[in-house]
């Protein structure tokens, strides 16, 4: 019977996603520097809120999420009826595919683009179109030809994952304006706030009725436990995405720690100015060691390496100095190997043990 029990088409297709690894075997001092997490956890505030949470676990959370809307509305100067809330922005990614594409369509993204792309397109029937980058960059020339009138959903990481490149406004206006007229762009805003005074494509989604941003707490707000993410666009397109989104799809946890983590703005200027202190540090530091990497926007860097020999090679050095970070191969970057930024000591210790590496090849 089972030979009869089949699932969707496309479901076999995908491969199992892989996360950053947090383990090295028979270390239990390793710093783990592959899940772009942000080393100093979330802020005091957003602690507090968890912990007054524990006395409402019997209690069902709000359906509409109203006060995490409002806060996200405040502090971003948008419109909360125009906010949708999700686990992690990979959910509200999910709802979009499953929401808008389907067998026939296509769905685009460039070749470095973050896997859950592809993942959902599949899950959805829909077909995968993958767009080649200009050096390691988004190039708006591609995705344009590589449309049709069959594309639904066109998806851009900016800054992207995991190679920390970005275009700027007016090419993302390019984007949107060259579109077919039946396609909506998906601005992927994870690691938007470690861009300063970046607004992760806000204003072109309020502006223009075809784009729509994600945004997540994983990130800059120290909350990837927690799973929580939001995304801001045309009110027609919220409208259909609650209607399939699940209604208790937070938790009064979730909800209530990311509202106090969205008002804690003090807490993420210092650390983005902690990471992009770090971030220029570790670049020029590694560069000084013959291992490139293109200026990063995130809060990490792609470091580059002669070959992918090369780049699994240092990573089991790494790994045996208790150091974990992140193969890139399963994006297409076989030779590269992406890098988190932690904290001062985290950083010097990477850097030292690449040093290491590079003195005895």
């Amino acid at each position: 019977m089972t030979e009869f029990i089949r699932p969707q088409p496309g479901i076999l297709e995908i491969d199992l996603y892989q996360g950053g690894a947090a383990h090295v075997a028979g270390r239990s001092d390793a710093i783990k520097l592959s899940s772009n997490e942000n080393p100093f956890g979330p802020s005091d505030k957003a602690k507090e809120a968890f912990q007054r949470a524990v006395h409402k676990l019997h209690r069902y959370p709000s359906t509409d999420h109203a006060a995490l809307r409002q806060a996200i509305g405040e502090v971003h100067r948008l419109d909360p009826a125009r906010i949708i809330c999700g686990v992690g922005s990979d959910e509200v990614i999910g709802l979009l595919c499953n929401a808008y594409a389907g067998r026939g369509d296509e769905v685009v993204f460039t070749e470095h683009g973050f896997l859950m792309y592809r993942i959902y397109t599949l899950a959805a029937g829909a077909k995968p179109v993958v767009v080649r980058e200009r050096d390691r960059t988004t190039d708006v020339d591609a995705i344009l030809a590589a449309c049709t009138a069959r594309t639904r959903l066109v998806f851009i990481a900016n800054p992207n994952n995991p190679t920390g490149t970005m275009i700027g406004p007016a090419e993302v206006e390019r984007l949107a304006a060259g579109l077919p007229k039946q396609a909506i762009l998906v601005l992927d805003g994870a690691y938007a706030e470690y861009v300063e005074g970046f607004d992760g494509g806000a204003e072109i989604a309020t502006a223009r009725e075809n784009v729509f941003m994600t945004r997540t707490f994983s990130k800059i707000y120290g909350l990837g436990g927690l799973r929580i993410g939001w995304g801001y666009g045309p009110q027609a397109i919220i409208d259909v995405l609650n209607r399939i989104r699940g209604p208790f799809n937070l938790s009064n946890a979730q909800l209530e720690t990311a509202e106090a983590a969205m008002r804690d703005q003090d807490h993420v200027a210092r650390c983005r100015a902690e990471n992009a202190r770090m971030r220029a540090w570790l670049a020029e530091a590694l560069a000084e060691l013959g291992v490139p990497s293109d200026t990063s926007t995130a809060n990490f860097i792609l470091a580059r390496f002669a070959d992918e020999g090369e780049a699994n090679a240092c990573d089991d050095f790494l790994q045996g100095q208790g150091l974990i970070v992140r193969r890139v191969a399963g994006y297409g970057l076989p030779n590269c190997l992406r890098i988190t930024i932690g904290d001062e000591a985290s950083c010097r210790r990477v850097a030292h043990a690449i040093g290491q590496f590079k003195a005895r090849a």
